[in-house]
């Protein structure tokens, strides 16, 4: 058996807004060695599932979801084999229009972020890995001086902090990133940082070393990096760097921001420039210096995820029902182009097994 070049293939799942062909959750693999996505299936009906989380034991996929009017959470057991995916339930809640959902290593709580209403929930999990009813509720105040996106609070992501001893939640609709500390389901505000008026927040990622976060504002094309006490669950601004050309004045709205394993690059993706952007980390401080801007080859990127080896990097454009695969070289960060056009309607998150 020739083993210096073994088979190795990863199972990824996009979750879709569910307008036009969509359907709900797809699955695709990754051949690592052809250096290819093949075999894209349909894995779970579902109606806008646009973010969906993996358990860190691999055993259950969470996805949000809407349905007449209410919003909420499914689960479902993921098959170790195949990667098909089996529906356990849901749990639903008047507060609908969810953007994004994280779980806690030990698969005792979800955290969902609320856009339209700009509010947090907490749900604890059964011992059968579904969701209990919601166990906890924050309800973001106030507006920034956006009138058109920031007329009141818009909550855009909710994730645990490397210790899981707090969330962080980040607001596009007040340009703040609060804290909450979380006990038996029940969350607790300990922190809150403003950030530039106008900038809109989006999505956060920590560093591997805990004392860094990385922050993808939407409305101005930029990423914040901030210092990250994890005492009290504070952060502070450390610098501020553009993800697009100083002579891109088109509309472009930043989505979604994700760090290398080994925490040396930094990965942020432009909607309107189509665009991800590669920076290269400072050991020391954890600034970031832009090393180039790749094309995602296709309109609006919504999303992108880099592959559990770390060597290959996918994009969802959601405008333009595609996904691109690059390959990723580690010592640099850089992208190369593998292949492009492979269609899946209105592809939104990308996450892997």
């Amino acid at each position: 058996m020739n083993m210096e070049n073994p088979k190795q293939t990863f199972t990824g799942y996009i979750g879709t807004y569910t307008k036009g062909d969509s359907k709900g959750i797809y699955r695709f693999t990754l051949d690592s060695n052809e250096g290819k996505i093949t075999t894209l299936v349909l894995a779970a009906e579902l109606k806008d599932p646009t973010y969906v989380t993996i358990s860190e034991d691999k055993k259950h996929l969470y996805a949000i979801l809407k349905e007449a009017g209410s919003g909420g959470v499914a689960a479902y057991s993921i098959d170790e084999g195949s990667g098909d995916l089996t529906y356990l339930g849901k749990e639903l809640t008047p507060n609908g229009s969810y953007c994004h959902i994280s779980i806690d290593s030990k698969k005792n709580v979800l955290v969902t972020a609320n856009y339209g209403d700009g509010i947090i929930e907490a749900y604890k999990l059964n011992p059968d890995a579904t969701p209990a009813s919601v166990s906890s509720t924050i309800r973001h105040t106030g507006m920034g001086p956006n009138k058109e996106r920031q007329e009141k609070a818009h909550a855009h992501y909710a994730g645990f902090s490397p210790d899981e001893k707090f969330i962080a939640v980040v607001d596009l609709g007040i340009d703040q990133i609060n804290t909450y500390g979380i006990h038996n389901g029940v969350l607790e505000k300990v922190n809150s940082l403003a950030v530039t008026p106008g900038s809109g927040p989006r999505h956060l990622t920590f560093h591997p070393n805990g004392k860094i976060a990385y922050v993808m504002t939407e409305l101005a094309p930029e990423v914040i990096v901030l210092a990250y006490d994890s005492q009290n669950g504070s952060f502070s601004e450390l610098q501020t760097i553009r993800t697009v050309p100083e002579n891109f004045r088109e509309n472009n709205q930043g989505s979604a921001i994700h760090i290398s394993a080994d925490g040396e690059f930094v990965y942020a993706a432009n909607r309107g420039h189509d665009s991800i952007a590669v920076f290269q980390t400072d050991k020391k401080t954890g600034k970031l210096t832009l090393v180039e801007l790749v094309s995602t080859e296709g309109h609006w990127p919504r999303d992108f995820a880099l592959d559990p080896s770390g060597k290959f990097l996918v994009a969802s454009n959601e405008e333009s029902g595609t996904l691109t695969l690059f390959s990723r070289n580690d010592i640099n960060g850089k992208l190369t182009l593998l292949q492009k056009d492979i269609q899946v309607p209105f592809p939104v998150c990308v996450k892997f097994l």
